[in-house]
């Protein structure tokens, strides 16, 4: 009796490694859900280095217009230059370890979401890192002498009234409009308690005011022409674990306005995925991982409303 002729689904083209695919498939949905969980990826600036450490972000101060009177001489004048240097941290995983026997027995698939659990878990970090360096902008000073640095707002009452919290977006906005900061991709980061604190304030969403969200649905849009992003990331204890450039005591912060221009991440190592059957442990090692830093670079696009 002649053997049967087995797909082996793992195979690119019914040849070589029987898990090749696997591996594509396992990395595949943990970029998706990487991509999916983060709301920080897209709203500040990322560069991408093929070798080295870090990365410089240059800056620069702002030069004046006067008037010339005939005869004098033109000499220029001076702007002034500085730069913002961004480390690219230690490796950061999410690994599993998955038992050959236990995978056997298992009925239903388990790497579908390992895999998704590890982007989420990546994404958790990405974000929270990019959020601490955003609130620790608002409390830098400026970057090129006699320029601007971070704004700090503080009412005691921001977490606990919708009204008071909106006004405080409001003046967050009029800080960076003070400071010429670019008036697009503007943001306010928020935790769910207060992204629905203001939503419930419906003269944040009453049409008639202009207002830009749904009731029912719990939603709010835009307040001061700011998007409104809800996100557990937002730190609000004190940090003092983890690489030193993103800790600090994050307990009375209520929300971070920012433009994308505040925060920098230097990207060394992409989002990849690496799976390796170990033998002598009768499992597969799956690890997600990627190479990044977090920095600050132009305080004055941030804006801190903190509660004491």
């Amino acid at each position: 009796m002649a053997d049967n002729n087995v797909i082996r689904l793992g195979q690119v083209n019914s040849a070589g490694s029987t898990d090749a695919l696997f591996l594509q498939v396992f990395a595949g949905e943990t970029m998706a859900q990487f991509q999916t969980e983060t709301v920080f990826l897209d709203k500040h600036n990322i560069r991408t280095i093929q070798h080295g450490k870090a990365a410089s972000f240059p800056a620069w101060g702002r030069t004046t217009a006067t008037y010339h009177t005939p005869g004098t001489e033109i000499l220029g004048k001076l702007i002034k230059q500085n730069e913002r240097v961004i480390t690219i941290d230690d490796l950061l995983i999410s690994d599993v370890s998955i038992a050959n026997i236990d995978e056997a027995k298992n009925h239903w698939d388990v790497r579908a979401p390992f895999s998704a659990e590890a982007g989420t878990a990546l994404a958790r970090a990405f974000d929270s890192n990019v959020a601490q360096v955003g609130v620790l902008a608002a409390r830098a000073s400026a970057t090129v002498t006699g320029g601007d640095g971070g704004s700090v707002l503080t009412n005691a009452a921001y977490l606990t009234d919708g009204t008071v919290a909106a006004a405080g977006l409001f003046a967050a906005n009029q800080k960076l409009d003070e400071k010429n900061v670019p008036e697009g991709d503007r943001y306010a980061f928020v935790k769910p308690a207060l992204y629905y604190l203001m939503a419930q304030t419906t003269s944040l969403i009453n049409r008639d005011w202009g207002g830009a969200g749904v009731y029912a649905e719990g939603k709010i849009l835009k307040v001061a022409s700011l998007s409104i992003v809800k996100t557990n990331q937002l730190p609000s204890t004190n940090v003092t674990t983890g690489p030193t450039n993103y800790q600090g005591n994050f307990s009375t912060t209520a929300a971070l306005v920012m433009n994308k221009n505040a925060v920098g991440t230097v990207k060394l190592l992409d989002l990849s995925t690496e799976m390796d059957y170990q033998i002598n442990r009768q499992s597969t090692l799956i690890v997600s991982k990627y190479a990044m830093g977090h920095g600050i670079l132009r305080p004055e696009c941030s804006v801190e409303l903190k509660t004491s």
